[in-house]
């Protein structure tokens, strides 16, 4: 069967990425990343796939961030400098990142002496030198140390036990989600906080040759947060429809759909799409009181209102648009990196044209 080569070809629900909105959005990154002297190290848990991570390194990525160290097997492929921005905890998880490929460097960030003390002795056994980053927890509470003592006496730690190196400070700032024009009192408070952790660490004689951070919903306020060297945004290569409810992005900015079939217009004032919580994830827009699971990206009234796993009801009471049985649609999800995780192949697209497919190669869940 040969493949297809326009959208109205493929199966249904599918993964489409539009490929000049993509390219415009790796684009205008760099450029950021660039004109304010940031490094930019994109987490690549948003796409999950190895030639487009290429292209951010292409556009000048200092190296990539991976959640897992099955993202990690993927991208040593393509890239030589990984961070792993989640603690390696667990003998299964230590040997394989260890057994990632010799010339690839790795950078783990950690915020536990019992992670320390086993990610030791597994660089110890494998010979290997690990560069390790303390975490601060600026705000999430999610993983991280709140206080100065804490990270002086991890850094302390790392520096104790070689063949560990210490190789910086770490934070995700993944809290502050208001509307780009409401962070101002986030921001100030995150650079103060950030501030004061570096001249601690400092004054202890840890002075952290990295400072990294970054998160799409602030990913243009990142040259703000004061000492800041690294970033690490995730979601902006393709965007979203909670990355366009905060502003972070314009709606036009989305460059991930997922392709749908309407399947039933029985009940009044609804239809039926064949994209259900499979293919879109059941998950609210974060920080924002907006209603649904998606909505559609020439209709952005039309909402995913309600799913099941393969139903994705459409709420039709703000439009006059009737769709018939066998239209095609193309929804906007909340959370891009879930819905991507969730297929198998990204179709590249210009207009209704199919340029290329793209295999999503570390998708999973399995670390």
């Amino acid at each position: 069967m040969r493949e297809p080569r326009r959208i109205d070809e493929l199966d249904t629900p599918a993964a489409i990425v539009d490929v000049d909105r993509m390219t415009a959005n790796l684009d205008r990154m760099a450029e950021y990343a660039r004109r304010h002297g940031l490094a930019l190290r994109p987490h690549i848990k948003t796409h999950k796939t190895p030639e487009l991570a290429s292209e951010q390194l292409r556009r000048g990525a200092a190296g990539l961030t991976v959640a897992t160290v099955r993202e990690a097997e993927v991208m040593a492929a393509v890239c030589e400098d990984l961070l792993l921005a989640y603690p390696p905890v667990g003998a299964r998880r230590l040997e394989r990142l260890l057994a990632l490929p010799r010339h690839v460097h790795i950078t783990v960030a950690l915020d536990s002496l019992d992670a320390i003390d086993a990610l030791a002795r597994a660089a110890r056994l494998a010979e290997r030198e690990v560069v390790v980053r303390v975490e601060a927890d600026v705000g999430m509470g999610r993983v991280g140390v709140a206080q100065s003592e804490d990270l002086i006496a991890l850094a302390r730690a790392v520096r104790e036990r070689p063949p560990l190196a210490f190789g910086g400070l770490q934070f995700y700032a993944g809290h502050i989600r208001q509307r780009v024009s409401e962070q101002e009192d986030s921001l100030m408070r995150l650079s103060a906080d950030v501030a004061a952790l570096i001249a601690d660490l400092e004054a202890a004689g840890f002075a952290p040759p990295v400072v990294s951070g970054g998160s799409t919903p602030a990913a243009f306020t990142a040259h703000r947060v004061k000492g800041m060297g690294e970033t690490r945004p995730g979601t902006y290569i393709f965007n979203d429809r909670t990355t366009a409810a905060i502003d972070a992005c314009a709606w036009d900015d989305c460059a991930y759909t997922v392709l749908a079939t309407v399947v039933s217009n029985a009940v009044p004032g609804q239809a039926v799409v064949d994209a259900g919580s499979k293919a879109l994830f059941r998950e609210d827009v974060r920080g924002n009181s907006m209603p649904g699971f998606g909505a559609l990206l020439d209709r952005p009234e039309v909402i995913v209102k309600a799913m099941s796993e393969e139903h994705g009801m459409l709420d039709l009471a703000k439009t006059d648009w009737r769709p018939r049985v066998g239209e095609q649609v193309r929804i906007v999800p909340n959370h891009v990196c879930v819905s991507v995780n969730l297929h198998p192949v990204l179709w590249g697209v210009r207009g209704d044209t199919i340029e290329t497919r793209w295999t999503v190669a570390a998708r999973g869940w399995t670390s």
